[in-house]
């Protein structure tokens, strides 16, 4: 299989032009600031980062590498945008973190270490490949025996284009206009289905919401829109 397919040119060119403002957490990523410390209490309450392998798929700038690092975690993290991991790469040399970047697809990552990590985390990124399933597939993969897997995407239904495209992109200009595409957003049910498929149960899932007035993001409470999946590989 060739892994080039499952990348989106257009997608790597766009979040390429952003690496340069990665870790400014009021410039144009600084939705991704605010939910970084959600997104790492989620992944703490489902399992235990320290002294774990860890896989960050779409690791971008490195923000969630680095916060799991910092929670004593040993991080690879994987992308396929050269700017953003060289901007990820620049900010873990100031840090310090046990860090390893690389540039790869995460089926390219499978076929050549299977079965190495503890935890793989996959956030906003299967809304941005053309075939979010082959990712979950590859995810399972690289994942050991008892091990973790947590996803984060967006759901797909009329209240999510409201939010998250016509609020979050066009009225508040939370994001970039044109950042999503309302046809990639994924159902819960579709994410558990290609989990199914790669022997993944799933152990649970979680809303992350925003409050316009409060200018807040929060976890739990529905999946309507944004929502966080705890995955688990059998032993």
């Amino acid at each position: 299989m060739n892994n080039q397919i499952n990348i989106d040119p257009a997608e790597i060119e766009k979040f390429g032009r952003m690496a340069a403002h990665w870790w400014d957490p009021e410039g144009e990523l600084k939705p991704l600031h605010d939910i970084n410390p959600l997104r790492l209490h989620y992944i703490r309450s489902r399992t235990d980062l320290t002294g774990a392998e860890v896989l960050d798929v779409g690791c971008g700038g490195g923000l969630l590498s680095e916060a799991m690092a910092a929670a004593g975690a040993r991080v690879t993290g994987i992308d396929m945008g050269k700017e953003p991991l060289a901007a990820a790469e620049l900010h873990r040399r100031k840090s310090g973190l046990d860090i390893t970047y690389r540039q790869a697809t995460v089926e390219e990552t499978a076929a050549h270490a299977p079965g190495s990590f503890d935890v793989v985390t996959c956030m906003e990124l299967l809304e941005h490949v053309p075939r979010p399933g082959s990712v979950v597939a590859a995810c399972g993969d690289l994942v050991k025996p008892g091990g973790d897997i947590i996803f984060a995407t967006l759901n797909r239904n009329p209240k999510s284009f409201v939010f998250a495209i016509v609020g979050a992109e066009y009225i508040l200009g939370l994001l970039e206009k044109g950042t999503h595409q309302y046809g990639k957003f994924i159902k819960p049910r579709e994410l558990a289905k290609w989990a199914e498929f790669t022997n993944l149960t799933v152990q649970d899932v979680t809303g992350l919401h925003y409050n316009p007035f409060t200018r807040r993001y929060s976890l739990g409470g529905n999946t309507h829109v944004n929502y966080l999946m705890h995955l688990r590989r059998p032993r």
